[in-house]
């Protein structure tokens, strides 16, 4: 199972348009947390240490149903698909009842000094839940620090009192 996590909060009034509805583009910068927490719990660090950089190519997002002020939400954030150079994320968002609000995909690519790149051996075992390579010689793509489990499903819940 690839690897996913999920995040619990509530709608803020910063994610809100005047309607008190969810403004349509803050949902790519909640998916971007969601991202952030699934890529750190894999021991991958969120920034350019590494020599890699990671743009987004393509967005989808169909919105299904309303997300109001303060109402409960969780986003579901799920590896979809690994190309060579390329990740494609899967997310839906659910509203308080559970249904599908939101859903879609973003799809990025692994560049290194500006030019695709595959994506590092490291990251692709932990991004497809698979046990990293026991080759010595593959570890010069892993993080420092990173240890060799993996947390697949992690969920963190965004709530007050717990950042």
């Amino acid at each position: 199972m690839p690897a996913s996590i999920e995040l619990e909060r509530r709608l803020r009034w910063a994610d809100a348009d005047a309607a008190g509805r969810l403004h349509f583009p803050r949902i790519f910068e909640i998916i971007e947390e969601a991202e952030s927490e699934l890529v750190r719990s894999i021991g991958w660090p969120m920034n350019r240490s590494m020599g890699y950089d990671f743009p987004r190519v393509h967005l989808e997002c169909r919105f299904l149903r309303v997300l109001t002020l303060d109402s409960p939400f969780r986003l579901r954030l799920t590896v979809g698909k690994l190309g060579r150079t390329s990740i494609r994320y899967d997310y839906q968002v659910f509203n308080a009842d559970e249904e599908v609000a939101i859903e879609g995909t973003m799809t990025l690519v692994v560049l290194q000094n500006g030019k695709p790149t595959e994506i590092p051996a490291t990251l692709r075992a932990a991004l497809a839940n698979e046990i990293p390579p026991a080759d010595e010689n593959d570890r010069r793509d892993q993080p420092a620090g990173a240890g060799e489990s993996i947390k697949p499903g992690v969920k963190r819940s965004a709530t007050p009192g717990n950042p």
